[in-house]
């Protein structure tokens, strides 16, 4: 199973991505993990997306697709994968075809704008590995603590107000024009993302049998 999981910033890829990565049994491949990790470790790419980042805008195509390329030949995703937050724009679809990929399931998470900005002021990352947890929605064991990896956990400045509608005004512009690119191959999915978790599991799950 190749499977792309679309959705506006916040929709709940990352949390999904998590799931369905031990359900099905394939790696989940997180292009904003991997810019985070660049930007912590200050590599040449990481300075570079970061103030992009900052500034609510999309990191360009030819960043994104070298990164995602390198990522995508590696052994684990021989048996399949999960991306999430690659493709954002047309070209970098484009670029993922050039690639000889052939996508699977593409699958929408919809979420209306207010609630995605209600959604990510709750949210917190943890510093040392990238987990996402939610004040609401998906608590840690121990407030501030990581699960996994007993890191803490903050509240990243792109999940400020501002900057939150700066990258929903960016999605809908670049990103929200993938949804008619997919739907013309038969390979465009919608669940409704304002579900409890598993039910957007489930219903994911559901479409992706179709």
């Amino acid at each position: 199973m190749r499977l792309i999981l679309m959705g506006p910033p916040g929709a709940g890829k990352g949390t999904q991505g998590e799931i369905l990565e031990k359900k099905l049994g394939i790696s989940t491949i997180s292009t904003g993990l991997m810019l985070r990790t660049a930007i912590k470790e200050q590599t040449e790419v990481g300075k570079l997306a970061e103030q992009y980042i900052n500034d609510g805008k999309l990191v360009p195509d030819d960043v994104i697709v070298a990164i995602v390329k390198e990522r995508l030949s590696q052994p684990d995703c021989e048996k399949g994968f999960i991306l999430d937050g690659f493709p954002r724009t047309i070209p970098q679809a484009e670029a993922l075809d050039n690639m000889g990929i052939i996508i699977d399931k593409v699958v929408d998470i919809d979420v209306p704008d207010e609630n995605i900005v209600n959604r990510m002021s709750g949210r917190r990352v943890c510093k040392a590995c990238g987990s996402s947890y939610h004040i609401e929605n998906k608590k840690p064991k121990v407030e501030g603590v990581c699960d996994s990896c007993g890191g803490e956990l903050q509240i990243r400045k792109d999940d400020a107000p501002e900057t939150v509608l700066d990258r929903l005004n960016v999605y809908h512009e670049q990103t929200e024009p993938l949804k008619d690119y997919y739907a013309k191959c038969g390979k465009l999915r919608s669940v409704e993302g304002t579900a409890p978790i598993k039910e957007i599991t489930a219903s994911i799950l559901k479409v992706l049998e179709d």
